[in-house]
């Protein structure tokens, strides 16, 4: 049997989510064994309602995150697109915690259609989170029939709230191995010379949304102290530093930015949109740095890794310490700690030798137990049990 699966998700391309992208790259692997479908909001109201993506049929319902009554009436248009698309599916693969999963409940459970629910941002996609909205969202969580945390800080959140041990698997993200892949010297070399960057300059990226707990203003401050010690390295940001979703803030750009100018650095300090070429800045850059102190199993430090960078993050209990052994593949610094963060970076930045064995072990970490061949099978083994 070849089940058919909708996957309901906060984005999906040309919109950029970590979950997203999650589902793009496993409904690439299931191909042929699993039917894909997706049904998103998308805050870009040049999208098309329907289209196929990649032989995936894509639903969409747009929404202004900023307008309550955008909100209210996106529900609405859910139950409506989910009474057409549910006859034809087998399970339903919800992604994440929010406003949706209240009416995608309803209907699966109007239609019999078994769910399983993914659990992507800690903090966010937490029952605990569910049961604060009242209790027709605490039951919309508790109607999926498994979960699929991405990493043992949100299992853990499963089980402090009472959900049953035999409804939870840990189902990390998984990373498509030949996309991110480290660089050859030719390659990176010509990678280089397209971002107009120079052969020996070093290169500090991060990649992520602008927000409060992804602390780029904390990189930025470390990376400013690194440079103040004769160390010369570029600071590379990429990802939304505008948008209409609640948790980017517009500010930490612009103060990044006017404080770089005042210190004669402006052209040090590089801002990219969100890019789907971002592996291709992976693979010209020197150093990854995740300095959030929020997490589960976060994307772009597996990404980094896939790409034999040495990586540098914030020690998240139950999140990058599970995916770094400080000093081994990798190094952990204490959340929000400036001066630990600036001595890890010079540390990396000062000897190659040694990052260059960090970004080793790195890679091999993520071909052994990040995968995303992998996760596909994690995927389709929960799609077979609750249709058992």
């Amino acid at each position: 049997m070849t089940p058919s699966i909708l996957l309901v998700a906060g984005a999906y391309y040309p919109e950029i989510s970590a979950a997203g992208l999650q589902c793009e790259a496993v409904a690439r692997v299931l191909r042929g064994r699993a039917r894909m479908s997706v049904l998103v909001t998308a805050v870009d109201p040049s999208l098309p309602a329907t289209e196929r993506v990649d032989d995936v049929c894509v639903t969409r319902v747009g929404v202004d995150v900023r307008s309550v009554a955008s909100k209210a009436s996106a529900s609405v248009r859910i139950i409506r697109r989910l009474a057409a698309l549910l006859p034809s599916i087998d399970v339903v693969h919800v992604h994440g915690v929010s406003q949706k999963n209240v009416p995608v409940a309803l209907m699966a459970k109007a239609l019999g259609k078994p769910s399983v629910l993914a659990l992507h941002t800690s903090g966010q996609d937490e029952p605990q989170v569910a049961d604060a909205r009242g209790a027709v969202s605490a039951w919309a969580f508790r109607s999926a029939r498994l979960v699929l945390p991405v990493s043992p800080n949100l299992v853990r959140r499963c089980e402090d709230a009472g959900i049953p041990a035999s409804s939870i698997r840990l189902t990390p993200n998984g990373i498509d191995l030949e996309k991110f892949k480290p660089a050859g010297s030719d390659e990176r070399a010509a990678l280089r010379r397209t971002f107009g960057w120079s052969e020996h300059e070093r290169v500090v990226v991060f990649v992520g949304f602008f927000s409060r707990d992804k602390r780029p203003d904390l990189l930025f401050r470390a990376w400013t102290r690194v440079v103040e010690r004769g160390i010369p390295a570029k600071l590379v940001f990429i990802g939304a530093t505008a948008s209409p979703y609640f948790e980017v803030d517009e500010a930490i750009a612009q103060q990044i930015r006017a404080e770089a100018a005042a210190a004669g650095r402006a052209d040090a300090v590089v801002f990219v949109p969100p890019t789907h070429a971002v592996e291709q800045y992976y693979r010209a850059a020197d150093v990854f740095v995740l300095s959030s102190i929020r997490e589960a199993n976060p994307v772009a430090l597996l990404e980094a890794m896939a790409s034999g960078l040495p990586c540098i993050a914030s020690r998240i209990d139950g999140a990058t310490d599970v995916m770094i052994e400080d000093g081994v593949n990798g190094r952990l610094v204490v959340c929000d700690d400036e001066a630990a963060l600036a001595s890890a970076l010079t540390d990396v930045l000062s000897n190659s030798a040694r990052a260059r064995a960090l970004g080793d072990r790195a890679r091999r970490t993520v071909e052994a137990r990040y995968d995303i061949n992998q996760t596909a099978e994690r995927w389709l083994d929960a799609y077979r049990a609750v249709l058992r």
